[in-house]
């Protein structure tokens, strides 16, 4: 148990640091375009540099806000695999969790950034990091949710609050019936525990996005969110 709590620590602590570097300050503050979180939606995020700032830097932004997501849990999975489990599907688990906690963290640091006075963005696009080290078939049905919303709405918001919701089943639909169902009675079974934990540790990293979100609902349930307009690099 004291190496579970020692790794899951080191972890937590690497990730919240590596999230804290909030990209969006960053890069309009070097483009000497000011502070973005006194711009737009004051939010310190992709979506209000590509409004407020424009094309290039929102790419950037968004660029490097992915890259410290996918190297924090990379960094987690690491710490996790060298845990002496004592079977590789208990190694293929702990090292699944090691990713999560990895991720939660950085998405933590990014929507509270130590470096910038705990004021940062809403974690969509660190999440979208998460889910591409820890299981691609789940990014790629959360983004195909993300991009019939917006298609629809022209609203990002809303397309990341429902692409975000249903991360939690999508987890739970690819580890029971791709995971779990095809390994049953095989020396690397998938246990169930894996399914409930996955599952959950989703279930919280999403709920923690999506109530990062509550502004936009509000605009939202009151038809005042914006459709997407982008500003012209200047």
């Amino acid at each position: 148990m004291i190496d579970i709590i020692w790794r899951a620590a080191l972890t937590a602590v690497i990730a919240y640091l590596l999230g804290s570097l909030s990209f969006a300050v960053i890069i309009t503050r070097v483009n000497n375009k000011g502070d973005i979180r006194n711009m737009g939606s004051g939010n310190a995020g992709f979506t209000n540099v590509l409004r407020s700032v424009g094309v290039v830097p929102a790419v950037l932004t968004f660029a490097f806000d992915f890259l410290k997501g996918v190297i924090a849990v990379l960094i987690g999975w690491w710490i996790f695999s060298t845990i002496d489990a004592g079977s590789t599907a208990t190694i293929f688990e702990y090292t699944k969790y090691g990713r999560y906690i990895a991720g939660l963290f950085a998405i933590v640091g990014h929507m509270f950034p130590i470096y910038f006075n705990f004021k940062g963005g809403k974690g969509v696009v660190t999440l979208a990091a998460l889910m591409a080290v820890v299981d691609w078939r789940v990014l790629l049905m959360g983004l195909a949710t993300f991009l019939i919303i917006f298609v629809i709405t022209r609203i990002i918001s809303l397309s990341s609050i429902i692409a975000t919701s249903m991360l939690t089943v999508y987890t739970f639909i690819v580890t029971f019936f791709f995971d779990y169902l095809p390994n049953l009675g095989t020396p690397n079974e998938v246990r169930v525990r894996y399914i409930v934990i996955s599952t959950l540790c989703i279930a919280v990293i999403g709920l923690l996005v999506v109530v990062k979100h509550k502004e936009n609902i509000v605009r939202l349930m009151h038809g005042e969110e914006k459709k997407l307009k982008v500003k012209k690099s200047s």
